[in-house]
């Protein structure tokens, strides 16, 4: 298998970042590109609860949200990805599982490496019998193989 682009989502949890070393190990092997994915908060998703926000502080807390996720990124791969000289970070909003499988087209990539839990299990402190539902819908659905790690094993 020829492994160029590796496709790392992560929304930032402390579990979807326990695959970095998973993506360093697999970009050194490989001397893969790694391109590392956030997927920003769809507020729209929460109108029926609280009221759809305007349209003014929409754009106001995505833009916020994302200069925070790519600050945050660039810190994060420069410590975690070391064995990587090349990742490129990408920042995009919407459901986070279809933004993915969008991305494994565009980047063509040749591997997702995802944790099988994220942000809203950050909670948890055992291993689930289910995967998470992200990582539910990369795995049924992406064109690329996905190498699948459990945040929770030691």
């Amino acid at each position: 298998m020829k492994v160029r682009t590796i496709l790392w989502p992560t929304d930032l949890s402390k579990l979807s970042l326990k695959a970095a070393p998973h993506v360093n190990s697999l970009a050194e092997k490989y001397q893969a590109k790694v391109v590392v994915v956030y997927v920003g908060v769809d507020l729209t998703t929460m109108g029926q609860a609280y009221g759809y926000p305007n349209a003014e502080h929409l754009n106001h807390f995505q833009k916020f949200e994302l200069q925070q996720a790519k600050k945050k990124l660039e810190t994060m791969c420069q410590a975690k990805l070391k064995a990587c000289p090349l990742f490129e970070v990408r920042l995009v909003q919407g459901d986070p599982a279809q933004e993915i499988l969008k991305a494994v087209k565009k980047e063509k990539a040749d591997m997702v490496v995802l944790s099988s839990h994220g942000r809203s299990a950050d909670d948890l402190d055992a291993a689930t019998p289910e995967f998470g539902s992200v990582a539910r819908k990369v795995l049924a659905s992406s064109k690329a193989p996905v190498h699948l790690v459990n945040p929770f094993q030691k």
